[in-house]
């Protein structure tokens, strides 16, 4: 069986099993984070990345191939999340580029297409490392473009990009030493390989395991129609927008200071919004809400266990969406708005209650998101749209979320500038740091450095064994991590944090902020604060309640 020649028909079925498989085997990609904090989400975020893709592919099968690649890309780009999924959008963009005008496309042309997608992602990242995603596809575009000059059988050239992407991810910890350290395979590259695995599935007429976490179905108890509005309703009458599905892998550590309760979970989370459907056994719970805070039912269900499976969708774009298709006119991410535009405005990504009032107090406007829920570009344009400014700073508050956000700033009318923020410490330093009579370029200095004046610190829990940076780390310990870097690990909350306070401050320390989160006491933050003032007197200790899921204390020392 050979394949001469590649329609958009068939490469539809490629998109959509390369997505299906993606999903299957998201959880196995998060298990793969290098560092054993509970938000390896490289899997989830490259798993909402390409439904995105698969859901404009599915509105748009065409015979055409280049067609159906230029969709895939349009949904890819939108719904990029993370930076594994801004590069997976990066790698399709360049991929569609090569093939525009095509109806059907040969072996050469499929290989050349593949290499223009490595092209395009290695431009987007500013600084590439190799041992991830990017060399994967780079192995495997060069593989094709080999081969290609040796075989015009389409089906022969993918078999040997599977082939060569897995040899390749098999190379991923001899590239990057932390991969070889702690003993995995780059996550990325693993997704990316799912992808993969899946086009060459629909070219042989095979069907893929299937991969799966052991829960309760949910699929027959919400109907699709559930999830759409109808069409006689307005938009603004849908008074909970985001429909949130997710599920929790119980942990035993946690039970015990937790003990789920079923009934007593379920009436918890029905205050917070409708449409609500819970359905537990011995090792999980799934749980569909339809609800305004998204980011607060996750924080409820953490306390339970490991979240997998996340899946939110706004309602109100679906219904516009759904309106638009029986061709009434709505604007893609915002309805007009009428009064003028103010000069400047500030979009920031944080996630707990307090730490969202802390940011929207100080003029900016939040998205909710941060660890283990990574907004998309699309999330990040809306926002753009609704603070209606002239000049736009956006504030990610994570290296996950920056590619993401330059993505979003390229693809909007306004001026926006993306300040580099990694942390919650270094937006709060940078936000402080602006100054609206002054200009753009002023400002961005400005802002920019502050980020430099401030040590930034986080204290979490392992989800599993493993030792790195000479750190031994024991499932279920806390751990001291200053600007990324694993200080500590032990079995003490307080313990570490001290610890940790201790390696990030100095005799120039002046001021020590201490934001204490949902698993916390106000007690111990004030335990902390006279630990800081004691140990050095010249220094003053400032307390927040961020209410932030995960985190049990977030420290900026200045």
């Amino acid at each position: 069986m050979s394949l001469k020649g590649l329609d958009g028909k068939k490469f539809s079925k490629m998109v959509l099993e390369g997505a299906s498989n993606l999903s299957r085997n998201a959880a196995m990609v998060d298990a793969l984070n290098v560092f054993p904090v509970p938000d390896g989400d490289t899997g989830t975020n490259m798993n909402l990345t390409i439904t995105s893709g698969a859901k404009e592919v599915e509105k748009n099968i065409n015979h055409q191939i280049s067609a159906v690649a230029n969709a895939f890309a349009k949904g890819l780009l939108m719904g990029a999340r993370g930076n594994s999924g801004v590069i997976l959008s990066q790698l399709f963009r360049g991929f569609s580029k090569a093939i525009e005008g095509k109806e059907t496309i040969t072996a050469a042309e499929f290989a050349n297409a593949f290499d223009k997608g490595v092209e395009t992602a290695y431009k987007a990242v500013m600084k590439p490392v190799e041992g991830t995603i990017l060399t994967v596809a780079k192995d495997a575009a060069k593989k094709a473009v080999k081969e290609a000059k040796k075989s015009d059988d389409i089906l022969y050239i993918m078999k040997e990009v599977v082939k060569e992407s897995k040899a390749s991810l098999n190379r991923t910890p001899d590239l990057l030493p932390v991969l070889k350290e702690v003993g995995v395979v780059d996550s990325g590259g693993q997704g990316l390989v799912t992808v993969y695995e899946g086009f060459l599935a629909v070219l042989e007429g095979k069907e893929l395991p299937k991969v799966s976490v052991n829960a309760p179905s949910m699929g027959e108890l919400v109907n699709a129609e559930h999830h759409k509005a109808q069409l006689h309703m307005k938009t603004e009458d849908i008074h909970f927008g985001y429909c949130t599905e997710f599920m929790v892998k119980f942990e035993e550590n946690k039970l015990k200071n937790n003990p789920f309760d079923e009934i007593g979970f379920r009436n918890e989370l029905s205050e917070h919004g409708d449409s609500l459907l819970v359905v537990a056994d011995e090792d999980v719970v799934k749980v569909h809400i339809h609800t305004e805070q998204p980011g607060n039912m996750l924080s409820l269900a953490h306390r339970y266990g490991s979240l997998i499976n996340i899946k939110i969708e706004n309602m109100r774009e679906q219904h516009s969406a759904i309106l638009e298709s029986e061709n009434e006119v709505i604007p893609s991410y915002s309805q007009p708005v009428t009064e003028k535009k103010k000069e400047y405005g500030i979009v920031t990504v944080a996630m707990g209650e307090g730490i969202e009032e802390m940011f929207s107090s100080m003029g900016a406007a939040v998205i909710q998101g941060g660890q283990t829920m990574n907004p998309s570009t699309e999330d990040i344009v809306r926002a753009i749209s609704e603070v209606n400014a002239e000049k736009v700073f956006i504030l990610p508050n994570n290296s996950n979320i920056i590619m993401a956000s330059e993505q979003a700033a390229s693809v909007v009318d306004q001026e926006v500038v993306i300040i580099r923020t990694k942390t919650v410490p270094q937006g709060i330093a940078s936000i402080l740091a602006f100054n609206p009579s002054a200009d753009m370029k002023e400002n961005e200095k400005k802002m920019n450095e502050a980020i430099s004046s401030v040590k930034s610190g986080q204290v979490t829990y392992a989800v599993r064994d493993t030792s790195i940076d000479g750190v031994e780390i024991a499932k279920g310990d806390f751990m001291g991590i200053s600007e990324g870097k694993i200080i500590s690990s032990k079995t003490d909350k307080q313990e570490v944090t001290k610890e940790l306070l201790s390696t990030m401050m100095d005799e120039d320390s002046e001021i020590v902020t201490i934001i204490y989160g949902e698993d916390c006491s106000e007690e111990e933050a004030k335990e902390l604060a006279d630990y800081v003032e004691d140990k050095f007197p010249d220094a003053e200790a400032e307390i927040h309640n961020g209410k932030q899921p995960i985190y049990s204390f977030i420290l900026a020392v200045e």
